[in-house]
């Protein structure tokens, strides 16, 4: 266990190892060593300084694996501003609520994703933003929200320029910044991220130093991670898996990061062989996209060793083609949640592929974890399905302003209870069975039903409406959503899609729609959802 924060833990990697590997772009011909890496982030910690950021104040980000991304999570942590991460697909309803709900003061953007104008969105929210003072926003709808920074070469008004920002580092000495980080406790909140959770709207999962440093730490070395490995991170930075498993494993060992910066086949194919990665992360169907691709047999994917598959179950098939044709021989399961910083178990290297693929593998080192009866702290015995809790250094410090929701989240004696069904055998090696909670896991994406059903709520047409999941084959599961419209209203599967396109993020867009007149209840009057999730079952083998 280490007692250091974010910000100390790549200062002493930079001494340690000065001149080695640390951030490799092989797309943008940028390659940091740890001491330029350092540097780089002590400038960009002393610009955000600069704007009278205090430690413990929110600075969101909203960005794809940009250099700015990574260079923000250890410029944060040396100054200890609590950094806000944002989903790239998020659209304005969502991010409105975000910046609103987590206080954000500062918001660092780059200026479009795809064909979505970030800068555009954020003008909609905060139109005061055209006419005001880079730095002296004063908004009614975020009035926390003071300093917008924007990741690109275009100026825009009222907006500061990343650019802008490094050259305001002149005006706080390097001894300012060393007080500074002199000052900051390991157990404090550095990084937030918004999940769905058990219940209700996103809310803020406050992660400390403690948290992800160590878990970080505990993921590479059950991946047997050395600073000899070169680490390919495809998945997103405002993931933990990309930010926690990927990052902060590496940094930890004085790995070498290789990121890409949005997920596209060649371009994770041509990072592992150009820079000879030994390690590769991702979800199972950026595998199977990987695997398929037309020119995969033109790549050199030797050096590839271990790695993470995570987010949803994996196929056998998957995961013994990772092995045989990828060569990445002691790829690992890891398995968590975002509240848990995130992961609580994961498979070992020498584990056989059997159990890798039917199990989630063992508990972490300092981690405890057990299957009780739901609704209970008793522990079942082994074989036995139960709810899969947890207790630890990696167990977050709450959500945000949300004190009910933390304390239906963990006990009086620190457990996380995390909604999971699972098994556990005689060799400590857990399965996860099923869910007791609603939230939908698309594609590595958590979707929490009632976000999408008080927004699908809005649509004038709509008197009720109920989110399921449903299993599929290449998303792990699928949003169905079953409508019952008002009166004589009319609607088709096509308005109802239209309705929420680009106004919620695309995965969370329901797949399969249903009308109907009802649904069907308990006598007490409550919906049962897990009658839906079998019709939503049926109705998908129907129509498919």
């Amino acid at each position: 266990m280490k007692h250091v924060t974010i910000g100390k833990l790549l200062e002493n990697m930079a001494k340690e190892r000065p001149n080695h590997d640390a951030v490799v772009y092989p797309d943008r011909g940028l390659r940091w060593s740890y001491g330029q890496f350092d540097h780089v982030c002590r400038d960009a910690a002393k610009g955000l300084m600069a704007l009278n950021i205090e430690a413990g104040d929110h600075v969101a980000i909203w960005a794809t694996n940009r250099p700015e991304w990574i260079t923000s999570q250890f410029a944060t942590g040396k100054m200890g501003a609590v950094l806000v991460t944002v989903n790239t697909s998020y659209r304005k309803a969502e991010l409105e609520y975000l910046l609103r709900q987590s206080d954000t003061s500062t918001f660092i953007l780059m200026e479009q994703y795809r064909d979505t104008s970030y800068i555009d969105m954020l003008y909609e929210i905060v139109p005061e933003l055209k006419t005001s003072e880079p730095g002296k926003l004063q908004s009614k709808r975020l009035p926390n929200l003071k300093n917008v920074i924007v990741l690109g070469d275009n100026r825009y008004p009222g907006v500061f320029s990343w650019d802008e920002i490094l050259a305001r580092k002149d005006n706080i000495t390097d001894d300012q910044l060393d007080e500074r980080m002199n000052s900051l406790n390991p157990d404090n909140t550095i990084n937030m991220q918004y999940t769905s959770g058990t219940t209700g709207f996103p809310k803020g999962v406050m992660l400390t130093h403690n948290n992800i440093v160590n878990n970080g730490l505990n993921i590479a070395e059950s991946m047997k991670l050395t600073s000899e490995d070169r680490m390919c991170i495809p998945v997103p930075f405002f993931h933990c898996f990309g930010c926690v498993l990927g990052i902060l494993a590496s940094i930890n060992v004085g790995a070498t990061v290789v990121p890409v910066q949005e997920f596209n086949v060649k371009d994770v194919l041509t990072a592992v062989e150009k820079e000879r990665c030994t390690a590769l992360h991702g979800v199972p169907t950026m595998f199977i996209a990987e695997l398929n691709d037309p020119d995969f047999d033109k790549y050199d994917l030797s050096s590839l060793r271990t790695g993470i598959m995570a987010g949803s179950n994996c196929p056998t098939e998957v995961m013994k083609a990772v092995v045989e044709k990828m060569g990445a021989s002691e790829i690992t399961i890891a398995y968590g949640q975002t509240e848990s910083s995130p992961v609580i178990t994961q498979t070992r290297t020498d584990d056989p592929i059997e159990v890798r693929v039917s199990t989630v593998g063992k508990v972490l080192p300092n981690v405890e974890a057990k299957v009780v009866t739901p609704g209970t702290n008793e522990e079942v015995e082994p074989g036995v399905q139960g709810e899969l809790i947890t207790r630890g250094y990696h167990v977050m410090k709450g959500y945000y302003n949300n004190e009910e929701e933390t304390d239906r989240a963990i006990d009086s004696e620190g457990w996380l209870y995390t909604g999971d069904l699972a098994v556990k055998d005689e060799s400590g090696y857990f399965k996860i069975t099923g869910r007791l909670k609603d939230m939908i896991i698309r594609g590595g994406e958590n979707i929490y039903p009632r976000e999408i059903e008080e927004f699908l709520y809005e649509h004038p047409s709509i008197l009720d409406v109920q989110i399921v999941g449903v299993p599929d084959e290449k998303y792990g599961e699928e949003v169905v959503a079953w409508i019952r419209l008002k009166g004589e209203k009319k609607a088709t599967e096509n308005d109802i899609r239209e309705y929420c396109h680009g106004r919620i993020a695309s995965y969370k867009i329901p797949k399969y729609i249903v009308f109907c007149e009802e649904y069907p209840m308990t006598a007490s009057g409550k919906i049962q959802k897990f009658k839906l999730k079998q019709e939503s079952i049926a109705y998908k083998e129907k129509v498919q």
